[in-house]
């Protein structure tokens, strides 16, 4: 039989081609690390949910005041009181009535009355998007009157759901986090990138700048800079003011990092090429250098942002950050930091849970992605 006669009919065997650049082996290596896809996947549902969607998610409107101020939050429940089941979840009225011990008002469930749990449902009219108009909601109760509502994590002291107020106040606890720390990430790498480039005098003048910065405090000094803020400004300009308070005190770590990085990597041999062939000082830092210390730019970054969502909150907390009418956790936690509330309404701390799931969240991406941007340790 002929070499011909054996390979007729038969299809060559297929070699997988595997791609070797670095950002195919930077994702092999990060897919293989769970958490850290985990800690990835769960704040893309959190910027989602409260950065893109809010509106949607949240059954109310921010402001949608009820006649149940400091409502308990509801059970949802399968079975009833007398053991029958429903496959449509549902939640038990509230009546209301005075304790006695407490001498206040109080609400407790009712189980002869039941309200069916509905997904998509019609409730307070909004904008998807910021101009999209629509009135449907993920979930709530379908046709409701006028005291049927549902709060699965109660209310405040005026009615508003609290669910619906950790949904609000995320997006901007969670924006201020991404914004103040790509300011960062912009003052921090360019003043960086100078100072290792020229160094001299331009190194010393950045440098003592920074060790300046970091010879405060950060609380206290937070706490100064967001007190000079006008009393007057508007709710608007007084976040983004906050922002650039807090890139503002965060840029001089990076700076130092990215100085070191710039300093070994400026007599590599490509950076001599082009600096031989006339290439330009800022074409040299921005499109030689910086590149160089990219993967540990957002490594840093993804570690960093925990601290601004962190110094957002504190200082919001201590009333020197946002304030009303604008909502956020910091907010709301102004708002539960008091010893009645945490006595007769702690279902308000219900804010902190989500405060360490976006932090437990950033670290698991940020452990993964430091580990993946270095593909060949290991191997």
């Amino acid at each position: 039989m002929t070499a011909a006669a054996t390979t007729k009919g038969m299809r060559p065997a297929k070699t997988q081609q595997v791609s070797q650049s670095y950002l195919s082996l930077v994702w092999w290596k990060f897919k293989k690390n769970r958490i850290a896809v985990f800690g990835g996947i769960l704040l893309i549902v959190l910027y989602a949910g409260m950065c893109i969607f809010p509106e949607f998610i949240s059954p109310y409107d921010l402001e949608h005041a009820t006649n149940f101020p400091e409502a308990r939050p509801q059970t949802i429940r399968f079975v009833d009181s007398k053991g029958n089941f429903s496959i449509q979840p549902f939640v038990y009225g509230l009546d209301k009535t005075i304790d006695e011990k407490l001498r206040k008002r109080v609400f407790v469930e009712n189980p002869d009355v039941k309200y069916p749990i509905s997904l998509f449902v019609q409730g307070d009219p909004y904008k998807l998007l910021g101009f999209i108009p629509m009135n449907i909601h993920l979930f709530g109760i379908r046709n409701p009157q006028p005291e049927q509502y549902i709060f699965i994590m109660g209310t405040d002291s005026l009615g508003r759901d609290f669910f619906s107020r950790i949904i609000y106040g995320g997006r901007l606890s969670l924006l201020i986090g991404l914004i103040g720390q790509f300011l960062t990430l912009l003052f921090g790498a360019v003043l960086g990138a100078v100072s290792g480039f020229y160094g001299g005098a331009v190194d010393i003048l950045v440098q003592r700048f920074t060790e300046f910065l970091s010879a405060f405090p950060d609380i206290p000094l937070f706490m100064a800079l967001a007190a000079a803020i006008p009393k007057f400004w508007s709710p608007i300009a007084v976040y983004f003011m906050l922002t650039l308070i807090l890139a503002f005190v965060r840029w001089g770590g990076l700076a130092r990092q990215v100085r070191g990085l710039i300093l070994s990597l400026r007599e590599r041999e490509y950076v001599l090429a082009a600096k031989s062939v006339g290439a330009s000082d800022a074409r040299l830092m921005f499109q030689h250098l910086l590149p160089g210390t990219l993967s540990h730019i957002i490594v840093i970054a993804t570690l960093s942002i925990p601290g601004m969502i962190l110094a957002e909150t504190s200082l919001s907390w201590l009333g020197l950050g946002l304030r009303a009418p604008l909502t956020s956790w910091g907010v709301l936690l102004q708002e539960a930091g008091t010893v009645s509330a945490i006595r007769f309404t702690p279902w308000q701390l219900w804010t902190v849970i989500f405060i360490l799931i976006t932090i437990m969240a950033y670290n698991m991406l940020g452990d993964g992605l430091r580990d993946a941007m270095d593909p060949y340790a290991g191997r």
